[in-house]
């Protein structure tokens, strides 16, 4: 029985599936994407709220993105906006050391995507680099979620407006993914060895949402009666945790396919 089962785990480690399994295990895939949503409520969405209030329409970018991302309709894509938009008295009331605090709890979020995006990959960054890249990347995010943001009030018409709309998302999604890593790595890995993981990444996203739309739709809703805000607030940090998973999973996923496909033409 134990040779049996020396052997069982043996095939398990050599297969594909074994060794993702291991690797995320290395990069302690679940501990990250715990700290890739405290960082997003924490840091990023106050960030991202006052960069959406200053669009015309009164700051609902933000709130319009999460209801996309999590696939919201109705009373729970109410409840959201109701607790995520800002008021366009936020841009005026932001005093100039809040603005740099948000900027640097922004930074700090880059920061742990890329420590991520290293440890997958197995390579450091030097020191000089990380700030600007940091930065950059994260100019990058803040302008992709407004334009996925902002394309759901302006492509809504029409099956044709629709598919428009689906299209260039998943487009621009891979686009940015796979510059995202390509500037947080530092350009120690090679664009193309990256596209695998760019492109699992954007697939994670649709079944993410296709999932928040069955569980979390209802919980929102459940969630507000019972708690108020806060219970929303719950539910939509949940959902970050599948998303920082799927960010992270998706760039590991992303390696193990390139290294497979690698293996498989040298043979």
């Amino acid at each position: 029985m134990r040779h049996r089962y020396r052997r069982w785990r043996g095939a398990w480690d050599d297969s594909a599936v074994g060794r993702l399994f291991a690797h995320g295990t290395e990069v302690e895939l679940l501990r990250r994407s715990l700290g890739f949503a405290a960082l997003g409520s924490v840091a990023l969405t106050p960030l991202l709220i006052v960069v959406a209030a200053l669009e015309p329409r009164g700051g609902r970018g933000f709130s319009q993105w999460l209801i996309d991302g999590m696939g919201l309709e109705g009373r729970p894509a109410r409840e959201v906006q109701e607790v995520f938009s800002a008021p366009r008295i936020v841009v005026t009331t932001t005093s100039v050391w809040g603005a740099v605090l948000l900027g640097v709890f922004g930074l700090s979020f880059a920061a742990e995507v890329q420590s991520t995006y290293t440890r997958v990959w197995e390579r450091s960054v030097s020191p000089w680099h990380k700030l600007w890249r940091q930065t950059l990347w994260l100019a990058g995010l803040t302008g992709y979620l407004y334009v996925v943001a902002n394309s759901g009030l302006v492509l809504r018409q029409g099956a044709l407006q629709t598919a428009i709309r689906v299209f260039l998302v998943l487009v621009l999604g891979v686009a940015f993914f796979w510059w995202g890593q390509y500037i947080l790595l530092g350009g120690q890995v090679e664009a193309r060895h990256l596209l695998p993981g760019a492109v699992a990444t954007m697939l994670g996203l649709v079944g993410l949402r296709w999932f928040s739309w069955l569980v979390f739709q209802p919980l929102v809703v459940s969630n507000a009666i019972t708690y108020g805000p806060v219970g929303t607030v719950l539910i939509v940090v949940s959902w970050l945790v599948g998303v920082g998973y799927v960010f992270f999973g998706g760039t590991l996923l992303g390696r193990h396919v390139f290294e497979w496909y690698q293996r498989r033409a040298d043979h």
